[in-house]
């Protein structure tokens, strides 16, 4: 439909802009004016999405029976599908099953300190959250290499799954420069 997977929130603790203590959009920590879409429009009136896009899948008849239909690409060129895959990543007649990010809440308490927040992990700031390789189905830019409808003989693809990070917050290809913002990627 056009509109971009942006997941991460121009909002950080203290103002300092420190990727551990950037507040997570989804976390309702920060009013962010998100719809029912997990979507809002930035400063500069582009609308985006920050979590999973629900009318957008309903639009593409998302069905737990069947793989994913292709909702968008990535910055990289790799495609974006939403939670359904193949049980086998090479596979198509495995079966079907809603895979599941790697990322895990911590446990415990975050430092605190006059830059920190404290308090536990609770999932506020996307510094709460820590990789586990094999916790899941998908790596840590929530993709894996899989055969999918459109590509019977493979290709690395990313997954939105329910749980964070929701939408991949890392890039498996060289993202290409016209992603870029104000010269950074």
């Amino acid at each position: 439909n056009g509109v971009p997977f942006d997941p991460a929130a121009a909002e950080w603790y203290k103002g300092i802009r420190n990727d551990q203590w950037q507040y997570e959009a989804l976390s309702g920590a920060v009013s962010l004016g998100i719809d029912d879409n997990y979507a809002h429009v930035q400063p500069t009136g582009a609308y985006h999405y920050h979590g999973m896009p629900t009318a957008l899948l309903r639009e593409l008849s998302l069905l737990p029976a069947r793989h994913s239909p292709l909702v968008g690409w990535a910055a990289d060129g790799f495609p974006v599908y939403a939670k359904y895959g193949f049980v086998d990543a090479l596979d198509e007649n495995a079966g079907i099953r809603e895979l599941t990010s790697s990322w895990r809440l911590r446990k415990g308490q975050r430092p605190y300190d006059k830059n920190t927040p404290g308090g536990y992990y609770d999932g506020t700031f996307t510094g709460d959250y820590v990789f586990q390789a094999g916790a899941g189905d998908l790596d840590e830019c929530n993709g894996r290499f899989t055969v999918t409808p459109e590509f019977p003989l493979g290709t690395y693809a990313y997954f939105l799954t329910e749980n964070w990070p929701v939408i991949p917050r890392c890039w498996k290809g060289e993202p290409s420069r016209d992603f870029d913002r104000k010269g950074l990627r």
